[in-house]
């Protein structure tokens, strides 16, 4: 056997820009069924009937089948590679994109086809995350998962766009027809070239590994529970306090932005260090945590800083954390992913739903402090995730 066969070279610079570009288009083409539902929300509703509480439940629909599909999703992109995974994830969101336009003519029926996109949600992040961990060099996947994950609030940005542009002018379902498009128009995007097999862990230390990924997506629930309460309360939030609601809007594009730009300063610096990065991510909890906190008082001051800590750093962990994992996981980034991935889509489904019922009955202020502790115990659990991974890895 020749040296080259001992260690295969790493993977040409060119190919690694495309299997990134790739994963990131593969990643908002999946989720576009769920934000520009966001962004048409008010359009929609009007048609079909459905309220703010509405809007909510079928976005929670959405991410606990996401939730459901992770583990399964992740089991087929082990078995047959992300490239034959993510083009069955686009096309599953063409056609959720094409069936809204063409078949949503009541709400129970948009909620079906929502949670059947929800399915594509989970096959395109798991196929995306086993090609950046299978083609990207080491030193550059903190970086890659950065950006991937800067790809959701980006899709935020596009389904906004699409308000004025063509809900406004043609209609909204001629909206998710121009998506459908877009997705499909995603699918050369995806490399052509399969993952080869990979090695599969010993059964004690896959036993232990995977007890420690379990306690680390309790603590992604928790976490993505707390987060998500930022998109989807602190216009309201600010608004009720006496902020214009323009002001409002401001203040969720200015954490948007910021969102992005740590998700991608994150994965960049996680490049620069040897290993700690569930570490980091719990302290990123914790001052994520202080911001939620802050949003508790009253004033712009606090309110600007607790968007800037909680979008910059309660928010900005989701690219980290899968970084860590396919570095701990080689063998099976997929699988690996896909347990941590649950508690991601968990929290985006119970976060709204139960953060939201405390608005309604206690206020924004009470709903604030609930979130932090939550954010709080999720980076208690998280450092504990870390001992155990450290145990299950280097016993």
């Amino acid at each position: 056997m020749t040296d080259t066969a001992l260690h295969p070279s790493p993977p040409a610079p060119r190919h690694t820009v495309r299997t990134s570009a790739g994963a990131i288009i593969t990643t908002i083409a999946c989720v576009l069924p769920v934000f520009l539902l966001g962004g048409l929300a008010v359009q929609m509703g009007h048609d079909l009937r459905f309220s703010p509480a509405g809007l909510g439940l079928a976005v929670s629909v959405y991410f606990g089948i996401s939730a459901l599909a992770s583990v399964p999703s992740g089991a087929l992109v082990e078995r047959y590679g992300p490239v034959t995974v993510a083009r069955a994830g686009i096309l599953l969101s063409a056609g959720s994109l094409l069936g809204v336009a063409a078949l949503a003519r009541s709400y129970p029926v948009l909620v079906l086809l929502l949670a059947l996109s929800a399915a594509a949600n989970a096959l395109g992040q798991l196929a995306s995350n086993a090609a950046l961990a299978a083609h990207v060099p080491a030193d550059r996947q903190g970086l890659s998962f950065g950006l991937k994950q800067a790809a959701i609030p980006i899709s935020t940005l596009l389904a906004g766009a699409a308000v004025p542009t063509i809900a406004l002018t043609a209609g909204w379902r001629w909206a998710f027809v121009v998506a459908a498009g877009a997705a499909l128009a995603a699918l050369p995007a995806v490399p052509g070239r399969q993952r080869e097999s990979a090695r599969r862990p010993a059964a004690g230390r896959a036993g232990r590994g995977r007890a420690a990924l379990l306690v680390v997506g309790v603590a992604a629930t928790l976490a993505a529970a707390a987060a998500n309460a930022l998109g989807t309360f602190v216009v309201d939030s600010a608004a009720g306090r006496g902020l214009a609601p323009a002001l409002a809007g401001l203040t969720l594009t200015l954490g948007s932005a910021v969102c992005v730009a740590a998700r991608i300063g994150a994965g960049w610096l996680a490049d620069r260090r040897a290993g700690g990065h569930v570490t980091v991510i719990a302290g990123m909890l914790v001052v994520g945590a202080a911001g939620l906190g802050l949003l508790a008082l009253r004033g712009p001051a606090a309110l600007v800083a607790g968007v800037l800590l909680g979008f910059g750093l309660g928010w900005a962990w989701p690219g980290l954390l899968n970084f860590a994992v396919v570095r701990l996981h080689p063998q099976a980034p997929a699988a690996a992913t896909s347990i941590t991935q649950t508690g991601v889509y968990a929290g985006g489904c119970v976060g709204p739903l139960g953060l939201g019922a405390i608005a309604a009955h206690l206020g924004y202020p009470a709903m604030w402090t609930v979130a932090a502790a939550a954010m709080l115990l999720a980076a208690a659990l998280m450092l504990a995730g870390a001992r155990l991974l450290t145990r299950a890895h280097h016993p």
